[in-house]
C-alpha cells in the first residue's frame, strides 16, 4: 500500500495564518518532526481493519 506523504510545510502555513502565528525556521522544522512522528504512530491504528458491527467511539446516551 502506497500512502501520499501529508505536506507538512503547507499545513503549518496555513495553521500559522489561521491562528496568527509567527513560526521561526527551527520551530517549524521541530513541528515537521513532531507530525511526522504521529504520523507514523497513528498509521497501524488507521489500517487496522474494524468490523462493521463494531462502533468506533461509544456514544453518549442520556
Amino acid at each position: 500500500m502506497n500512502t501520499p506523504q501529508p505536506e507538512w510545510d503547507a499545513y503549518l502555513t496555513q495553521m500559522e495564518q489561521l491562528l496568527a502565528l509567527e513560526l521561526d525556521d527551527e520551530r517549524r522544522a521541530e513541528l515537521r518532526v513532531q507530525f511526522s512522528r504521529i504520523a507514523a504512530m497513528a498509521g497501524p491504528l488507521l489500517v487496522f481493519p474494524l468490523d462493521e458491527r463494531v462502533e468506533i467511539a461509544g456514544v453518549y446516551k442520556a
